[in-house]
């Protein structure tokens, strides 16, 4: 009922920049939130930051002044720009959304995230 698709991983070099993209699809009512997660390998999947509709946005205190949400409603997408970027920045990065969707006159709320994006910051 609802996809999304990521764009924007890469790699780059110790306080380079990279923006991502992830737009969400398909039968959208109202979207709640929409945030990115992190995981490196070994590691546990981390929250990045979250912008709810509405409500205050939240960081993870590790990106705090370098990272910045933002969305494009009319696009029902989300931004991650992402500078200074550190080696510790490196992880596969999904995008989160919780969406409230139609399907014929029902009304439902899901929860779903992106296939991921590699971000590898090396020199």
């Amino acid at each position: 009922q609802v996809q999304l698709v990521e764009s924007g991983g890469g790699l780059v070099q110790p306080g380079g920049s990279l923006r991502l993209s992830c737009a969400a699809s398909g039968s959208i009512f109202r979207i709640n939130f929409m945030g990115w997660y992190r995981q490196a390998p070994g590691e546990q999947r981390e929250l990045v930051a979250i912008m709810p509709t509405g409500g205050s946005i939240n960081y993870a205190d590790s990106v705090k002044g370098r990272f910045t949400i933002s969305r494009d409603n009319a696009k029902n997408t989300v931004y991650l720009q992402m500078n200074s970027l550190k080696p510790e920045d490196t992880a596969v990065y999904y995008c989160h959304a919780q969406v409230k969707y139609y399907s014929g006159s029902n009304y439902y709320t899901g929860d779903y995230w992106g296939q991921g994006t590699q971000v590898t910051v090396s020199s």
